[in-house]
Protein backbone atom coordinates (compact mmCIF):
# COMPACT_ATOMS: atom_id res chain seq x y z
CA UNK A 1 0.00 0.00 0.00
CA UNK A 2 1.44 3.59 -0.51
CA UNK A 3 0.48 6.83 0.88
CA UNK A 4 0.32 10.01 -0.87
CA UNK A 5 -0.32 14.09 0.38
CA UNK A 6 -2.63 15.02 -2.32
CA UNK A 7 -4.93 18.54 -2.61
CA UNK A 8 -8.03 18.47 -1.35
CA UNK A 9 -9.38 18.48 -4.45
CA UNK A 10 -7.78 15.24 -6.13
CA UNK A 11 -10.39 13.10 -7.55
CA UNK A 12 -9.38 10.35 -5.50
CA UNK A 13 -9.42 12.41 -2.46
CA UNK A 14 -12.91 14.05 -3.16
CA UNK A 15 -14.22 10.18 -4.16
CA UNK A 16 -13.81 8.86 -0.81
CA UNK A 17 -15.01 12.04 1.03
CA UNK A 18 -18.06 11.64 -0.87
CA UNK A 19 -18.26 8.17 0.47
CA UNK A 20 -18.02 8.58 3.65
CA UNK A 21 -20.54 11.81 3.36
CA UNK A 22 -22.64 8.82 2.11
CA UNK A 23 -21.69 6.30 4.89
CA UNK A 24 -22.89 8.89 7.74
CA UNK A 25 -25.53 10.59 6.50
CA UNK A 26 -27.30 6.68 5.59
CA UNK A 27 -25.95 6.17 9.88
CA UNK A 28 -27.84 9.40 11.19
CA UNK A 29 -30.50 9.98 8.66
CA UNK A 30 -29.88 13.23 7.73
CA UNK A 31 -27.19 14.65 4.94
CA UNK A 32 -25.78 17.16 7.23
CA UNK A 33 -24.62 15.89 10.74
CA UNK A 34 -21.72 17.49 11.30
CA UNK A 35 -21.32 20.34 13.87
CA UNK A 36 -19.42 23.35 12.80
CA UNK A 37 -17.75 24.31 9.61
CA UNK A 38 -17.10 21.39 7.50
CA UNK A 39 -13.50 20.83 6.27
CA UNK A 40 -12.38 22.39 2.82
CA UNK A 41 -9.30 22.99 0.93
CA UNK A 42 -8.74 26.07 2.71
CA UNK A 43 -8.34 24.68 6.13
CA UNK A 44 -7.04 21.41 5.59
CA UNK A 45 -3.28 21.68 6.34
CA UNK A 46 -2.72 18.10 4.51
CA UNK A 47 -4.62 15.09 3.35
CA UNK A 48 -3.53 11.98 2.60
CA UNK A 49 -4.75 8.74 0.43
CA UNK A 50 -3.91 5.45 0.53
CA UNK A 51 -3.97 3.40 -2.24
CA UNK A 52 -3.77 -0.66 -2.54
CA UNK A 53 -1.08 -2.61 -4.71
CA UNK A 54 -3.08 -1.69 -7.57
CA UNK A 55 -3.60 1.85 -7.15
CA UNK A 56 -6.72 1.99 -6.18
CA UNK A 57 -7.64 4.77 -3.31
CA UNK A 58 -8.88 2.98 -0.35
CA UNK A 59 -8.63 5.22 2.79
CA UNK A 60 -7.41 9.02 3.65
CA UNK A 61 -7.33 11.41 6.19
CA UNK A 62 -6.99 14.89 6.70
CA UNK A 63 -5.55 17.31 9.34
CA UNK A 64 -6.92 20.87 10.39
CA UNK A 65 -5.33 23.30 12.66
CA UNK A 66 -6.75 24.12 15.48
CA UNK A 67 -3.77 25.91 16.98
CA UNK A 68 0.22 26.20 16.77
CA UNK A 69 0.28 23.14 18.89
CA UNK A 70 -2.59 21.19 18.23
CA UNK A 71 -4.32 19.28 14.69
CA UNK A 72 -7.35 17.61 14.20
CA UNK A 73 -8.15 14.72 12.18
CA UNK A 74 -11.01 14.98 9.84
CA UNK A 75 -12.27 12.82 6.84
CA UNK A 76 -10.91 9.68 7.97
CA UNK A 77 -11.93 6.93 5.61
CA UNK A 78 -11.66 3.23 4.73
CA UNK A 79 -13.42 1.86 1.67
CA UNK A 80 -15.69 -1.32 3.93
CA UNK A 81 -13.77 -4.09 1.46
CA UNK A 82 -10.35 -2.73 3.26
CA UNK A 83 -11.60 -2.57 6.80
CA UNK A 84 -9.42 -5.16 8.78
CA UNK A 85 -6.74 -4.41 6.73
CA UNK A 86 -4.52 -2.18 8.43
CA UNK A 87 -5.25 0.99 6.14
CA UNK A 88 -7.01 3.17 8.92
CA UNK A 89 -3.64 2.79 11.07
CA UNK A 90 -1.37 3.74 8.33
CA UNK A 91 -3.42 6.41 7.84
CA UNK A 92 -3.24 7.81 11.05
CA UNK A 93 -0.06 7.44 11.33
CA UNK A 94 1.60 8.98 8.28
CA UNK A 95 -1.00 11.80 9.96
CA UNK A 96 0.55 11.92 13.52
CA UNK A 97 4.46 12.09 11.65
CA UNK A 98 2.74 14.89 9.59
CA UNK A 99 2.22 16.53 13.05
CA UNK A 100 4.90 15.91 14.75
CA UNK A 101 7.28 16.88 11.61
CA UNK A 102 5.01 20.28 11.94
CA UNK A 103 5.73 20.72 15.65
CA UNK A 104 2.34 19.98 16.80
CA UNK A 105 1.87 18.09 20.24
CA UNK A 106 -1.83 16.96 20.36
CA UNK A 107 -4.44 15.30 17.87
CA UNK A 108 -8.06 16.22 18.74
CA UNK A 109 -10.81 14.76 16.99
CA UNK A 110 -14.79 13.91 17.30
CA UNK A 111 -16.82 11.49 16.05
CA UNK A 112 -20.16 10.19 16.45
CA UNK A 113 -22.10 8.36 18.89
CA UNK A 114 -23.30 5.28 16.25
CA UNK A 115 -19.85 4.88 15.43
CA UNK A 116 -18.70 2.42 18.01
CA UNK A 117 -15.85 0.80 15.32
CA UNK A 118 -14.58 4.69 15.12
CA UNK A 119 -14.46 4.42 18.77
CA UNK A 120 -12.89 1.17 19.41
CA UNK A 121 -10.13 2.15 16.71
CA UNK A 122 -8.87 5.63 18.14
CA UNK A 123 -9.07 4.07 21.73
CA UNK A 124 -6.86 1.30 20.46
CA UNK A 125 -4.89 4.03 18.25
CA UNK A 126 -3.91 6.10 21.78
CA UNK A 127 -6.42 8.29 21.63
CA UNK A 128 -8.83 9.27 25.25
CA UNK A 129 -11.81 10.33 25.58
CA UNK A 130 -11.73 14.14 26.14
CA UNK A 131 -14.82 16.40 26.36
CA UNK A 132 -16.59 17.75 23.54
CA UNK A 133 -14.60 20.81 21.94
CA UNK A 134 -14.99 23.85 19.79
CA UNK A 135 -18.20 23.28 17.83
CA UNK A 136 -18.48 19.84 19.42
CA UNK A 137 -19.43 21.59 22.79
CA UNK A 138 -22.71 20.22 24.25
CA UNK A 139 -23.61 17.90 20.83
CA UNK A 140 -24.89 15.21 22.27
CA UNK A 141 -24.19 12.92 19.97
CA UNK A 142 -20.26 13.67 19.55
CA UNK A 143 -17.41 11.48 20.45
CA UNK A 144 -14.40 14.25 21.40
CA UNK A 145 -10.56 12.15 21.89
CA UNK A 146 -7.45 13.48 22.09
CA UNK A 147 -3.74 11.50 21.87
CA UNK A 148 -0.55 13.66 22.84
CA UNK A 149 2.49 13.49 20.24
Amino acid sequence: MKIEQVPWADPAARALRARQRAEIAEMYGTPDSEPGVAPSAADIAVFLVLSDHDGTAVACGGLRELDAETGEVKRMYVAPAQRGSGAAGQVLRALEDWARARGWTALRLETGDRQPAAVRFYTRSGYRPIPPFGPYAGTTTSRCFERPL
